[in-house]
Order: C-alpha cells, then structure tokens, then sequence
C-alpha cells in the first residue's frame, strides 16, 4: 500500500529537484508538467506496444505518414508519394528541413532501416513486408518500395497511428536487432529527450527542438503542424493517485493522463481550476491475454474456459464504476468503429461456469498454479486481475495472483519461460479503439506463431484470412473477411474482451490545445 505522507513527500522532492536542475537561466522557460498513466521503463517503440513508450517517443520522433482526425493518411515527413499505374511501385520523398536531434539531415536510408525494424516486429509491418520484394535509394530524399503484387495497405500501414508506430530514427539505432531494445531515444520530432534529466521511475523531461520545421497544415489527430508551444515538458511519476489529484488541484502540475474513475466526481467539483474532458471518440477495450505456449492455456479448451467466465457487466461496474464511462462490447473491433460486429460471440455473450468447468477438464487441467500478472498502478487492469482471479477460483483454478507496477508487466510478458521461471499465464491490458479498428492493425488477433504479439498465438487459418484482408481492395468482401476473423478469433480464443471504457482526462484551466485523438499527444498544448 502507497504511503500518502511519503507520495507527497517524494513529489515535493521531484518538484524541488527539478527547479535545482533547471538552474536561473532556465526559470523564464515555460514548462507543462504532465502525470502520464505509468512509467516507461523500455523506451524503444518498436520493442514494446506499451502506450506510454508510444507516447513518450511521439514527442521525440517522426513518421512518414500520419492519420489525421477523419481517419485519413496524411505526408508527415513525406513531402509527397507517387504510385506507379500497376500499383507496384511507391516513390516517397522526403520534404527539406529534415534534421536528427544529433545535428545530422534525415536520409532515405535510415528511413528504409526504420521501415524494416518495424516491420520485423509489428503484425500490420508483418504483413506489409511479406509483399515487398525490395527497397530502392535513388538520393538521399528518396524512397522507392517495390511490391511483389498490389497491396491495399501500404500508406495506411506506414501511417499507422498507434502501437507499434512505424517511427523513423537514424540508421545507428534503425540497425539495432528488432528483438533487443535501443537505449538511447533520438527522433526528428518537435522535442529532443533530455537524457541527462531521466530519472527512471520519477522524472522524464523533453525540451523544445529548435530547429524543428513543423508542417503547414493545421494540427488533426496525429497529422500537421506539430508545434511544440512550451519550452519543456516533464513527465512526473506519481503513482498514488490521491497525490496526483492533489497535485493537480493544487496547481504543481499542469495535466493528468489517466485520473482513476472514482477520482473523476471530485475532480469535475474543482471547475474553477480543473476542467475534466474526454477525448477519445472510440476509448478503450479492456483484454486478458492468455499464453498460448503455456499449459494448460495450449489447448484451445481451457481458453474457452477462460472465455465462458466473462462477464463484461461485472468488470466495468466493478473497475470503472460510473455508467457513463463504460460499456458492454460484444466485437473484437471496437464499438463505433466501421467493422463492429457480433460475429461468433453467441456463445460468450453470458457467463457460464458450468461449461467453464467443463472444458477445464476436457482440457485435463492438472491443478497447477495459473500465474496472473495485477498491474497495481493501472486501476482499471488491477481491478481485471482481481475479479478474473475470483472467477477463476470459482470454476476449480488455482491462482497465483502476483502484484507488480505496470513497468514490471510490460518487460515480463515479453519472457517465453515457464512461469516458475519469470513466465506467466495472464495478464489484463487494453488497446485504443484506433489500434483495432481492422484486422491488420489489431495486434490481439494476429496468430502468427512466434510472430504474433505477447501470448503468441497460433493458426494458419487466421492468417490466411488476414492476408485475404489485407490485399483485398473490396469493402464488401473486406467487411466479409472481417466478421470471418473475428469468429475464428473467438473459436481459437486469441484473447477476452472484458468491456469498453472511456478515460477523461483532467488539466488546470489554463492548459489549452488539446487534440482530440484516441492517441496522447504532447505538441500544439501550451499554458496561458
């Protein structure tokens, strides 16, 4: 349990410390001080999906090709792409001013690296690569990408908005093995990363780039001008959040990500200081993983155990609480989005515990200790952990339910040993309705072996049908493809679906240009 005299203390320290490091020359800056929602201990985003590793490297790095407010690609670092009549061939141009924080220009080489790590990790990459016969550098600003056949989703995989982004860096880091993280974050964005202010699990400091040329075009989502509008911006960790709404109140910092939902009441009363806004349109679905190398979650049984056990009605009212922060989902897309549908959910849509137990003995489960991963300092997920821990219990598992920080998950979940060894069984996370919206951008239902995202699920037909999606260029038969994936998400049970729920987030009333987006984004806010 977090101390509360001891929270303050340790923000007291962090604020005191910060304007110790800032020195007199830098008390003129103007500087937005943020509560983000964890702790980015892995600072590579092409090595973890973790949003907050998402968030953090937005700020510092670039991509070629962004998604603005209407779900468009728009250029980014691209100044513009042409694309041959057979469809084949995509010539990209980078547009002038391009620089590296370390002083050295952009070049279309180290953008080829970029493309490459990426698509070694992400499942929409994945896919994209499998039909790239080859990458061409004319010049330095050019890119030339040659397809073995027509693609439906080059640009809009190059201009994916969330986890993993397709982020450019220069080709020293680029040429770093997919598989090991980077350890130093180098961009072209609107802030550079102040290393030398890191302090993991307390303090995280961005400063203004200087020499960023940021687009013409007004700011939409994660498209146009990214202006950076403060001269720093800190990211403090305060995890107890009693602390972290006090802080805000009290005006020691400017903006807090991720207020728990029983904070939100007393937040929306402080209307002369805090104003409280919501600004995903899609929000969030809530997931457990399950590992599928791991028994007794091998055999597809005891996933549908697992499955029968939602109840999407008890997790939210229970981890969210407030109706009007929540719903019940019965889509492995996101409600609201253009492929929500229900199909093969019949058999999920209400807990069963009888059946639960039933395919836990089909599956011969053996009573060994099933290690479920509570995220404590995320409160919707550790709330997950402990309910699906209790319906667990109920159908005859023995749990072994084990608290950490959400850093601690984050680098855990990537391990393939036995859960004795530093493995584990489960863990509760979400995705933004953006990041699975489609078939290719869902990383949940990818099942593409060792390949596939953390729990590394497994099937041939899953993956045949998301090709099938991917190069299709006919909506009708898209949508078709779509419904078909989903069922055989839910017959293999890639993961649960535990509900959809909104996160507001709150900020002191002079805090201005926040971008409506299911994505976090730092630039174009400034204080008054």
């Amino acid at each position: 349990m977090t101390h509360p005299r001891r929270t303050a203390l340790a923000l007291a320290a962090i604020l005191l410390a910060g304007s110790a490091l800032a020195g007199a020359a830098a008390a003129q800056d103007k500087v937005l001080r943020v509560i983000p929602h964890a702790d980015p201990k892995v600072i590579d985003p092409i090595v973890t999906t973790a949003y907050i590793t998402r968030n953090l490297s937005y700020m510092v790095m670039d991509v070629l090709f962004a998604q603005d407010a209407a779900g468009k690609i728009q250029p980014q670092m691209a100044e513009s792409v042409a694309v041959s009549a057979d469809k084949l061939t995509y010539t990209i141009r980078l547009r002038d001013g391009l620089r590296w924080h370390d002083g050295a220009d952009v070049t279309a080489e180290d953008c080829v690296l970029s493309i490459k790590r990426w698509g070694a990790r992400d499942s929409m990459g994945q896919k994209l690569m499998s039909v790239v016969a080859g990458f061409e550098q004319p010049n330095a600003k050019t890119i030339v990408i040659k397809l073995k056949e027509p693609y439906g989703l080059v640009l809009e995989s190059l201009g994916k908005i969330s986890s993993n982004v397709p982020f450019m860096m220069p080709k020293r880091l680029a040429e770093t093995d997919p598989a090991k993280s980077i350890t130093e974050l180098v961009g072209s964005g609107p802030f550079i990363f102040d290393k030398a202010a890191w302090v993991p699990g307390s303090k995280i400091v961005v400063r203004k780039n200087p020499n960023y040329v940021p687009r013409k075009e007004p700011v939409s989502a994660a498209a146009g001008g990214k202006i950076a509008k403060v001269d720093r911006i800190e990211w403090l960790i305060i995890p107890d959040p009693t602390t972290a709404m006090n802080a805000l109140i009290n005006g020691e910092v400017d903006y807090y990500e991720n207020p728990p939902p029983d904070l939100i009441p007393l937040l929306e009363r402080q209307k002369d200081k805090v104003n409280v806004a919501q600004l995903d349109p899609l929000g969030n679905q809530g997931m457990l993983r399950l590992n599928h190398k791991q028994p007794p979650f091998d055999k597809v049984e005891a996933r549908q155990a697992i499955a029968k056990l939602m109840d999407q009605k008890l997790y939210m009212q229970t981890a969210v609480g407030n109706p009007l922060y929540w719903k019940e989902c019965f889509s492995f897309y996101a409600c609201g989005s253009a492929l929500e549908n229900k199909t093969g959910y019949d058999a999920f849509m209400k807990p069963d515990l009888d059946a639960a137990k039933a395919l836990l003995k089909q599956a011969g489960y053996d009573g060994r200790k099933i290690v479920i991963m509570q995220p404590t300092d995320i409160p919707v997920t550790s709330a997950a952990s402990l309910i699906t821990a209790d319906l667990m219990r109920k159908a005859g598992i023995n749990v072994d339910l084990q608290a950490m920080d959400w850093a601690t998950v984050i680098s855990r979940r990537a391990s393939k040993e036995t859960p004795d060894k530093g493995g584990w069984h489960i863990f509760p996370t979400w995705w933004i309705g953006g990041d699975i919206s489609n078939p290719i951008t869902h990383a949940g239902i990818a099942a593409a072996c060792d390949r596939s995202w953390f729990g590394w699920p497994c099937d041939e037909a899953m993956e045949s049908l998301r090709d099938q999606f991917a190069k299709s260029t006919d909506e009708a038969k898209k949508k078709e493809l779509a419904n078909a994936i989903q069922k055989r998400a839910l017959e293999i049970v890639t993961h649960v679906n535990f509900g959809t729920w909104f996160n507001p987030v709150a900020y002191r009333v002079n805090v201005t240009g926040m971008i409506p987006s299911p994505v976090q984004f730092f630039w174009n806010m400034g204080k008054s």
